[in-house]
């Protein structure tokens, strides 16, 4: 985009019927309706515009968009007195119908001439209807101004489905000042989270430049959930200086492996031939893992889906879809629950690991005395989006009789699920480091039978992914004092260990409680 300032406004054209000389008596016409223009952003030829628009989606109609692009010399609002950078013509229908409901396109409308590229992103709107109102400073940013200090502002983002994030809000520029006060500000909490309060929001900080150049400052992710935690006392953030650029890219190549199901490039892919991945860990840990527990019952859940009848987004739900007992009867059961779930909600990002640890941890919480000791599997393409809340979760967990078991499937880098192995450093949040190294990861591709044998593969993987709970149950039981139990007699009433499963949209996590 050439020049100094970058905008674009919208036309929507909607065919009214087309003329038949046959059977009409009036001449079909079209209308044309300027729908709207973005703000304005100085200085960039890579705008990313906040202000969004909403457009009633009719699947049975055909809906026609053109996006005009200008750069804005002046203070007019006559189009005709700013400079035209090019067009695009498209439907509503390809940009939902686009993966992951992006789509870009070239600019055109100037001859000889190349015009860029213009992106659009669309989501379906949550009904919810709450505003939220917040306030934000900073303590010891850094100084990126040579002859002064920074000059500070907030930008907010939130996660999408395949990992990447889209602008939401910004805050002014506190001019000069290495400790800034913004003012407060409101905002829909539809258009901070979609109405799903444990989704990702990332606040980036940079210091303004007059030339557009902005410098970035540092980062931190939260959620509206943990935000709305602050209406009494303040949250306070570490802001973390380095860019995530690497990582957003690492996370875009591997966005489509858990598109639809019912196609053979998803991790979920029901094959008629053989057990995906998810299936594969499932089985592999959980026929072990099912010799300890006495009444082979397993709560299993899923997370990261749109669940029926109002396609509520949900980081925790029971894969046989019963809230009020979500036992599957031994593993078995619980690859049943899990294939079924496959066909009746809709697989939904961000993916959020920290509400099923937290579930998991409540649940360990109330059991404290070594009567009981849960694990968590959980089983995921690394795609995680809340790796600060999950962090912080891990911590919390680290005091109570739980270890958590992460399988990697795919190809995807998982150098998040490697942060969380606290083998060579222990997980830490907020100043806080875990009690205890409770997280064991492998990347299931590393026990992959090259001949083909599934058999063999699950065998390896078991082996190595368990290999650690013993001795992590017994550094449970030694730091609180507690003895092993003499024998009981075999009755119906004799402690027992549980397991639960949680499966997610990255499958099936899975839980169990041990007795010592």
């Amino acid at each position: 985009m050439d020049g100094e300032k970058g905008s674009f406004r919208i036309h929507t054209m909607a065919t009214i019927g087309e003329f038949d000389p046959l059977n009409s008596t009036v001449p079909a016409t079209k209308i044309e309706v300027t729908f709207g223009r973005t703000e304005v952003i100085d200085n960039t030829l890579n705008p990313d515009f906040v202000r969004k628009f909403v457009l009633d989606f009719f699947f049975e109609e055909k809906q026609n968009l053109r996006f005009d692009v200008y750069n804005v010399d002046t203070r007019s609002s006559n189009l005709s007195k700013h400079d035209f950078l090019g067009q695009m013509f498209c439907t509503l229908g390809e940009i939902i119908g686009s993966t992951g409901s992006r789509l870009e396109r070239t600019l055109s409308g100037i001859p000889g001439k190349k015009c860029g590229t213009i992106i659009f992103t669309a989501e379906e709107l949550s009904n919810c209807r709450d505003i939220a109102t917040m306030q934000f400073c900073a303590n010891k940013l850094d100084k990126k101004d040579f002859f002064g200090k920074s000059d500070p502002f907030l930008v907010f983002y939130r996660s999408n489905e395949d990992g990447t994030f889209t602008i939401c809000h910004k805050t002014e520029v506190i001019k000069n000042n290495l400790n800034p006060v913004w003012q407060s500000f409101t905002i829909p909490v539809r258009a901070l989270c979609n109405g799903d309060y444990d989704r990702t929001v990332k606040v980036d900080v940079y210091d303004w430049d007059r030339d557009g150049s902005h410098d970035f400052i540092g980062e931190f992710t939260t959620s509206y959930r943990e935000l709305s935690r602050g209406q009494s006392q303040f949250n306070v953030y570490e802001v973390k200086y380095k860019h995530s650029k690497n990582n957003n890219k690492k996370i875009k190549e591997t966005k489509k492996l858990n598109s639809n199901p019912s196609q053979p490039t998803s991790l979920h892919y029901m094959s008629p031939y053989q057990m995906n991945a998810y299936a594969m860990a499932l089985k592999a840990v959980g026929e072990i893992v099912q010799d300890y527990d006495s009444d082979k019952l397993f709560p299993a859940y899923g997370f990261g889906a749109k669940l029926p009848p109002d396609g509520k987004i949900s980081h925790a739900f029971p894969l046989n879809s019963n809230t009020e007992d979500p036992n599957c009867v031994g593993i078995e059961g619980v690859l049943e629950a899990y294939f079924q779930s496959l066909r009746t909600v809709q697989l939904y990002g961000p993916t959020n690991f920290a509400p099923v640890i937290n579930q998991v941890a409540r649940c360990a919480a109330e059991v404290t005395d070594g009567s009981q000791y849960f694990v968590l599997l959980m089983i995921t393409d690394g795609v995680i989006s809340d790796m600060a809340q999950t962090k912080e979760a891990v911590v919390n967990a680290s005091s109570l009789p739980m270890s958590i078991i992460i399988v990697g499937v795919g190809p995807a880098e998982f150098d998040a699920m490697e942060e969380l192995d606290g083998d060579e450093v222990r997980v830490s949040s907020r100043g806080r480091f875990a009690e205890r190294d409770i997280v064991q990861f492998v990347p299931f591709r590393d026990y992959i039978d090259r001949s083909g044998n599934q058999v063999l593969s699950m065998a390896r993987l078991a082996k190595d992914v368990l290999a650690e709970i013993p001795d992590q149950l017994l550094s449970f039981m030694k730091t609180r004092g507690i003895e092993p139990r003499p024998p009981l007699p075999a009755t119906s009433d004799s402690p027992s260990m549980s397991t639960t499963t949680t499966a997610t949209t990255t499958p099936a996590p899975k839980q169990r409680n041990t007795h010592a």
